[in-house]
C-alpha cells in the first residue's frame, strides 16, 4: 500500500494552495513548504511519517514498525535505481512534513518501464495540500527516468488519495476485493494508472 494523504478533515476555508485548513493548524500556505529532492539524512523523518501510518492507518498493509536501518537500505537502493524521492521541509524546524518516491513495481526485466509511486503526509498536516505538491514533481521524475506508466494502489476506503490521484491524470484500472487484511477487517485495494508522455 502506498498513499497516505490521510482523511479529509473538517473544513474551515479553502487554502489557495488547494488544500484545506482545521481547526488548530497553522495556516500558513502549503506554498511556503519547500519541496525538494530527499537525501539520506531525511530517513528519519520519512521513518517517522510511514511508521505512524503502519499503525494508525491503511495506506500501508504492514502491521511493525520499520527500522532506520531498513529505511535507510530502502534509500540507497532507490538512489542505485533512479527512483526518485521528494520530501516536505518545514523552513523554520527542518521537520520532514511529508514525503513521496517512484518504486520498482516489479523486478522482471518487462516491468522496467513501470514503476508505483509512495505518498505520505504526517498526520498533523493532512488536508493542507501537501500531497499534491509531493505528488507534482514524480510525474516529470518519471519522464526523465525513461518510465511508461506510474501505478497508485490505494486503499479503496481512502477517498481522498484516489481524488488526489484523479486530480493528476490518474484513472482506475481495477479493484482487488479483500486482498489485505488489517485492524480485524479485510481491505480492498484500487489501482490507479498514469500513462507518462514520450
Amino acid at each position: 500500500m502506498n498513499v497516505d494523504e490521510g482523511r479529509e478533515p473538517k473544513v474551515l476555508a479553502p487554502d489557495p494552495a488547494g488544500g484545506r485548513l482545521s481547526a488548530g493548524r497553522n495556516p500558513k500556505t502549503t506554498m511556503e513548504i519547500p519541496i525538494r529532492p530527499a537525501c539520506r539524512t531525511d530517513c528519519p523523518g520519512i521513518l517517522a511519517i510511514y511508521n505512524d501510518a503502519v499503525l494508525t492507518t491503511t495506506a500501508t498493509y504492514d502491521y511493525e514498525p520499520r527500522t532506520l536501518e531498513h529505511r535507510e537500505a530502502w534509500f540507497e537502493a532507490h538512489e542505485r535505481g533512479r527512483y526518485s524521492m521528494f520530501v516536505a521541509e518545514d523552513p523554520q524546524t527542518g521537520r520532514i512534513l511529508g514525503w513521496s518516491a517512484l518504486n520498482p513495481y516489479h523486478d522482471r526485466m518487462g516491468y522496467r518501464f513501470t514503476a508505483e509511486n509512495s505518498v505520505y503526509v504526517a498526520a498533523d498536516q493532512r488536508g493542507r495540500g501537501l500531497g499534491s505538491r509531493l505528488l507534482e514533481p514524480l510525474i516529470p521524475a518519471a519522464k526523465d527516468r525513461g518510465l511508461r506508466v506510474v501505478i497508485a494502489a490505494i486503499d479503496a476506503a481512502n477517498e481522498a488519495s484516489i481524488r488526489l490521484h484523479a486530480r493528476f491524470g490518474f484513472e482506475k484500472v481495477g479493484l482487488f476485493r479483500q486482498v489485505g487484511f488489517k485492524f480485524d477487517r479485510w481491505l480492498d485495494v484500487v489501482y490507479m494508472e498514469r500513462l507518462i508522455e514520450s
